[in-house]
């Protein structure tokens, strides 16, 4: 009975700031790393950042380094992504992903074949 649930997208502008939020029950969310996907129609499920599961660690990918930000609360079970100088490229469905640890294994935060739970989205999209 995992679920994630995103929240926070809509219809913005070119150059204004959003926070996205995700939300997970049932799982012990402490216990996951948690990770942000994008994709556009015809395009590619592309990963955008990630947060260990202690808050710790984070990874970006390079295009977005520097506007983005990851955080998550735990006490609340959400993290959080912050976009700020926002683009008209940056339209697309944000997808977040939880990422239980396998003993023996290592993250590279970026495969989506790492992550067991995904959501269903939530639509950013930038004018002009």
């Amino acid at each position: 009975q995992a679920l994630l649930v995103e929240s926070g997208g809509g219809l913005v502008q070119a150059g204004d700031s959003l926070r996205l939020s995700c939300t997970a029950s049932g799982l012990p969310f402490a216990a996951f790393a948690m990770g942000w996907f994008r994709q556009v129609p015809g395009k590619e499920r592309v990963f955008v950042a990630a947060i260990s599961a202690s808050g710790t660690a984070t990874k970006y990918e390079d295009s977005v380094k520097g506007r983005f930000t990851i955080s998550r609360d735990n006490s609340k079970n959400a993290i959080y992504l912050q976009i700020n100088s926002l683009k008209l490229e940056d339209t697309a469905v944000y997808i977040c992903a939880a990422r239980r640890g396998v003993a023996g294994s290592t993250f590279t935060y970026t495969r989506e074949y790492e992550y067991q739970y995904w959501g269903r989205g939530t639509q950013v999209t930038i004018r002009e």
